[in-house]
């Protein structure tokens, strides 16, 4: 995905790909977190090294590569009260373990040479202006080398959390921090700067340092050679066949069938009737999410309009909106109500509306998701769920589909309706991927990258929590199982997700069942598709040291593999396991193996564990590293 968008970007003249977000998200309420992966450390790194190295690859100025910018550095995704640009109060300790490893894996590991920097304070200074993190850790601790930009109005945060008065002091604390460029001409970096230089309160050498880091990125593109885009190039790139396939196949992957009882999933396609109803059913634009193309210049299939394409001739299908996405408006429920009664199934349509920008936001309905648009619950707004209530009721069989950004807590419809998909914010062709899900042409093979709790009072809700949570989830002295009106346990826990088929594992087996701390190891399962239909499965190994001088969390992805088998056919997957994936930071925040026994659990999720050993580490005869 991060090539082709690469290639389309460079050939009509874009040097830099922004928004490559490297935050976990761990708290869904706050809007903008829509533009992140996933709440998992290790998951975030892998994506964050795809993502440089389809961007901007090994050679910067190839024709196809542009920089990669990630951000927001160090983090603003768990922010006070999950509200945008909010203080984050996470410890150092916290920042290191979870938060730094995808900066490492794009920074250290691949050589990104764009980094963004975030809105809120860390440690109570804004990170425009922490010479700690834009400087120290970044610079110097995981050795960037390239631009750093300010978000947009970002120097205004020294301003209004009280740290200066104006631009102009603002100009000098971020300069002298490390931030090179600003990209909302704020300016504390425009008349106000040049008058800091002249009265002697801004060296020129920190001047020099930010020109030269742009210069420098500037050769490094080759844009002094070749200035200009080829438009003849442009038109043989842009929007190609083969980037459109993509599109849809990565639609196809993210999908997740969160429920299918008595598989009423796939449907026919020469049902009599099928009602398709919901404010997302016939919605193209929430298809692609925030920080979207303000103007689609191709036509874009709707859910509905795929749905349409995809049955058979005879087969009718009956269109009602029914309600909006956030308000009380319910003059849409009795046409939706009858078109449901009279379908062989009904397909619900529903989830989020995202922000948009332009002249046309003006007339679109209010967002719910999106930069700047936070929650305090993460229930289905407005009258949605009332409707869904409502169409269950008549005993129609229902499907429902979910458009959305965050994690939604669908509590009841997760008990009452029959069969759930997740089908995020799929893109372009993203009507399509989910037609193709609905009717059996593509079996669903998405697993959750981030935990779906069953209340924002859960929150936080992922999956890699500390013991003393699994403690009281499993009663505590009060054997409440978490708290008093709900479990502790998530709706929809991390890493799964359904098939159409069915999968088997055999027994763990490790190839050296004794290392020392400097080891690596292999570990191997089979895997054998027991169902009737070809599918893929995503092999998740996780990792638990039983000892340790510092309180780790009870489990850890370590690594994943997507699997692809054919009915009644097995194969072998194998996991490398070495010092990465088994050390944890100390008491003295130094990062070391600490031997021990480690649990070794492979399964289709973090809760659903279908092979299990165990791996003894010992000491490294000359080792100095101390627990």
């Amino acid at each position: 995905i991060y090539a082709a968008t690469a290639r389309e970007s460079r050939a009509v003249g874009i040097h830099v790909l922004s928004t490559l977000v490297l935050e976990l998200d761990r708290d869904p309420r706050m809007g903008r977190n829509e533009e992140g992966y996933t709440e998992d450390p290790y998951l975030g790194s892998r994506i964050a090294e795809a993502i440089v190295r389809g961007a901007q690859g090994p050679n910067v100025n190839a024709p196809d590569r542009t920089v990669a910018l990630m951000t927001d550095f160090p983090t603003q995704s768990e922010p006070f009260g999950g509200l945008e640009r909010g203080a984050i109060t996470l410890s150092e300790r916290e920042l290191r373990e979870n938060v730094l490893p995808p900066w490492k894996a794009a920074i250290t590991k691949n050589g990104a040479l764009g980094v963004m920097a975030g809105y809120p304070e860390i440690e109570d200074v804004p990170a425009h202006g922490s010479v700690k993190w834009m400087n120290n850790v970044l610079r110097e601790e995981l050795g960037f080398k390239g631009i750093v930009t300010s978000e947009g109005d970002g120097f205004d945060t020294l301003i209004y959390e009280g740290i200066v008065p104006t631009q102009k002091e603002a100009g000098i604390l971020a300069l002298k921090a490390g931030v090179d460029l600003n990209i909302t001409y704020e300016p504390a970096y425009m008349g106000p700067l040049i008058e800091n230089v002249s009265e002697g309160r801004v060296p020129l050498e920190l001047i020099d340092r930010a020109v030269r880091r742009v210069l420098e990125l500037k050769f490094r593109l080759g844009l002094f050679e070749h200035p200009y885009a080829d438009l003849a190039h442009a038109k043989q790139v842009m929007h190609s066949s083969d980037h459109q396939q993509l599109a849809l196949q990565a639609a196809r992957e993210g999908i997740v069938l969160l429920k299918n009882e008595n598989n009423l999933l796939p449907l026919k396609k020469n049902l009599k009737t099928i009602a398709v109803i919901g404010p997302n059913a016939e919605n193209a634009p929430n298809l692609f999410g925030d920080y979207s193309a303000q103007v689609v210049l191709q036509h874009v299939n709707t859910i509905l309009d795929a749905i349409k394409n995809k049955i058979s001739p005879p087969t009718r299908v009956v269109y009602a909106k029914g309600c909006a996405m956030n308000d009380q408006d319910r003059s849409g429920f009795e046409r939706a109500l009858e078109a449901a009664k009279a379908a062989d199934v009904a397909v619900l349509v529903m989830g989020e509306q995202s922000r948009r920008e332009g002249d046309d936001a003006k007339n679109l309905p209010a967002p719910t998701d999106g930069e700047g648009y936070d929650v305090a619950s993460l229930d289905l707004t407005g009258v949605q769920e009332d409707l869904i209530r409502g169409i269950q009721a008549i005993g129609t069989p229902t499907v429902l589909i979910l458009v959305n950004g965050r994690p939604l807590s669908v509590r009841w419809e997760a008990e009452h309706i029959p069969a759930i998909v997740e089908a995020w914010e799929p893109g372009e062709r993203g009507g399509e991927a989910v037609a193709d899900v609905l009717f059996g042409d593509y079996n669903p093979s998405g697993r959750l990258a981030i935990t779906i709790p069953r209340s924002v009072g859960q929150l936080p809700a992922y999956y890699n929590y500390k013991p003393s949570k699994s403690y009281w989830i499993n009663g505590g002295w009060t054997h409440t199982k978490g708290y008093v009106d709900m479990p502790g346990t998530p709706l929809y826990p991390f890493g799964f997700g359904l098939s159409y088929t069915q999968f088997q594992y055999g027994n763990a087996r490790v190839e050296e069942s004794r290392i020392l701390t400097q080891g690596v190891t292999h570990v191997s399962v089979e895997i054998e598709n027991i169902g009737r239909q070809p599918g893929v499965e995503t092999v998740q190994l996780y990792l638990r040291e039983r000892f340790t001088p510092v309180s780790t969390p009870l489990e850890q992805l370590r690594g994943f593999e997507r699997v692809e088998l054919a009915p009644g056919q097995k194969k072998t997957v194998i996991f490398n396991l070495g010092p990465e994936d088994l050390k944890l930071l100390n008491k003295d925040m130094h990062w070391v193996v600490v031997p021990g026994t480690f649990d070794i659990m492979i399964g289709h999720s973090s809760t659903d564990i279908a092979a299990k050993a165990t791996l003894e580490v010992q000491q490294n005869q000359f080792t100095t590293d101390q627990p």
